[in-house]
């Protein structure tokens, strides 16, 4: 079983022009399987699941969808913390939340601060995130602390500059999963990603039940990770 998961939910506009609704009706339907991911997640000793709700580049979409999104994101906020909190799942949500309105930042920064002690799950909600944003945050992190003296460019390492990044301390990426039938990562955790496990998955976000997860953890069972060993390496 992996210990980080993290899902690109895709597919959501896809699902709902099949059924001949508009793309926003698809979103609303992914909620259910971001529930029915939690609650895998959390029955199977998963320590980490980071899901991709809203890319940096988002913001690029129809003003409508975005306006849907950011209200549905305040909808599940309101709904689902205490739920969470309930089942002892730790809300964290990465990314750059500067362009959020106020009352959302601070709806946000409510519902971690509730579930911050809870340690059967780690949610990471990841919006307004972008791997690139990420990889670049946490270098001028360092850069400011070596403009205050605290560190030497001679310090960095790779666990240094881990540190610095959304996801810091938490379990390394094992399985990043796609649904929706693309092939590509989409400057999603790009930093983490190096070593990680990577599954796609035709089935649209709004169809990805408990049971295609199921899937994507057999699947990635039956991998052997060499970390750049060899497989003998590795079997002995």
């Amino acid at each position: 079983m992996p210990k980080h998961v993290a899902i690109i939910m895709d597919g959501n506009g896809r699902w709902a022009k099949s059924k001949g609704k508009i793309r926003t009706f698809g979103h609303k339907a992914g909620v259910e399987s971001v529930r029915a991911s939690v609650k895998f997640a959390r029955q199977n000793g998963i320590q980490v699941l980071t899901l991709f709700a809203f890319s940096s580049e988002n913001w690029n979409r129809p003003a409508e969808e975005v306006g849907v999104l950011m209200d549905l994101f305040n909808l599940v906020l309101s709904s689902e913390v205490k739920k969470l909190h309930k089942n002892n799942v730790r809300l964290k949500v990465i990314g750059d939340k500067s362009r959020f309105a106020p009352k959302l930042v601070q709806k946000i920064a409510d519902a971690e601060a509730l579930t911050a002690e809870n340690d059967a799950l780690v949610l990471n909600i990841a919006a307004n995130y972008g791997g690139r944003w990420d990889i670049v945050n946490a270098a001028k992190n360092l850069a400011e602390q070596v403009a205050q003296g605290q560190l030497q460019a001679s310090d960095f390492t790779e666990e240094l500059f881990d540190q610095q990044t959304s996801v810091a301390n938490l379990a390394e990426l094992d399985l990043l999963i796609r649904t929706g039938g693309e092939h590509r990562i989409s400057n999603f955790l790009m930093w983490q990603a190096a070593y990680a496990e990577l599954y796609f998955t035709d089935t649209l976000w709004p169809d990805f039940d408990e049971q295609a997860f199921q899937l994507a953890i057999d699947d990635f069972a039956e991998r052997q990770r060499r970390f750049g060993m060899t497989g003998e390496q590795v079997a002995s």
